[in-house]
């Protein structure tokens, strides 16, 4: 018998490359999204609309069915977990919450970061609320053995996705010959994934009991500097010598406030990580798409599709002062 999958949500870019791989593997995959889905649904699987949010209702949508995993994508703080406990514990033989490594804080006390190391995000209201649901959740598996596994990608990426902060915007620049900026010195590390990647690694977690009980930081083993995420990009995009030029985080936030924040507690900071769960999980997993390739599917995408290649000119000119302020 195939594996029956449940995803509440999932629709985004993670989560449609998820069910494109749980399908072709073979599950029977049912997506539940309350509006119109915003990427293509692969072929074979069943689409419900109704709110994942609301248990009731979706009790109602579901009937009796059972499955071998729901997968929640959309819950973000614990409210939105609230009578999920009560509804799919004699429904599903597992239940994967979508979480996210931003709930280790920053600086991580060692590196690299394993699935022990200490959560703590006291700044951004999206790690700590991932922070509180996971409790929420780790609560119930203790006290009712409801069947968890906690699953964390982090810096995922596809076609549609440049991964600095500053986007086209940054492409453009390297390719008129104007510098770019970049935080630090460019050699904090940091790790991609491309989201074929993820849902490869992802899969196989589905249905899988050694996985319960379990929190698992579905990443790459890859590790790469700022600066030459940027060189990928700029060689993706034809450029040969681009010039990168780096201010700090904070005299950046003086000119773009914006970026403030997250340079601060989030990109400033080294974050690579051990595979080894992973690994043992996902016997024989090995990242496929090399960020010198995923940089040229991101490239290729945007020069087809004239609506992605969005240029802020605010952040251009936010760049040219902080290159004339040595």
């Amino acid at each position: 018998m195939s594996t029956r999958i449940l995803f509440l949500g999932g629709n985004g870019m993670i989560g449609s490359a998820a069910a494109a791989e749980a399908a072709a593997q073979g599950a029977e995959v049912t997506i539940v999204t309350r509006s119109e889905p915003r990427r293509t649904v692969p072929d074979g699987v069943r689409l419900l609309q109704g709110d994942v949010r609301d248990p009731e209702s979706l009790g109602a949508l579901l009937g009796d069915e059972t499955w071998d995993a729901v997968v929640n994508w959309v819950a973000f703080t614990p409210r939105d977990l609230q009578g999920r406990v009560e509804l799919f514990r004699d429904r599903t033989a597992q239940y994967v919450f979508i979480s996210t490594c931003s709930v280790f804080g920053r600086p991580v006390p060692s590196l690299p970061i394993t699935e022990s190391s200490p959560r703590r995000q006291p700044v951004f209201g999206y790690g700590r609320d991932k922070v509180a649901c996971e409790l929420f959740l780790e609560e119930a598996y203790r006290e009712s053995d409801f069947p968890l596994t906690i699953v964390r990608p982090f810096h995922t990426y596809d076609r549609t996705a440049i991964p600095v902060l500053s986007g086209w915007t940054a492409i453009e620049r390297m390719r008129t010959g104007r510098p770019v900026i970049v935080h630090g010195d460019g050699t904090s590390l940091w790790t991609l994934m491309h989201s074929s990647d993820f849902a490869r690694a992802f899969y196989p977690l589905l249905g899988n009991q050694h996985a319960v009980g379990e929190s698992v930081n579905v990443v790459s083993g890859d590790i790469l500097t700022w600066d030459q995420i940027h060189l990928e990009l700029a060689a993706a995009a034809g450029v040969r010598s681009p010039q990168l030029v780096h201010r700090s985080s904070e005299s950046i936030a003086t000119q773009w406030p914006g970026w403030g924040e997250v340079l601060e507690h989030d990109f400033r900071h080294s974050m690579l990580f051990d595979t080894a769960k992973l690994r043992r999980l996902v016997p024989g997993f090995a990242p496929r798409v090399s960020f010198s390739e995923g940089a040229r599917e991101i490239i290729a995408h945007h020069d087809a599709t004239p609506d992605a290649r969005g240029v802020s000119e605010e952040l251009s000119a936010a760049f040219d002062r902080l290159i004339a302020r040595p």
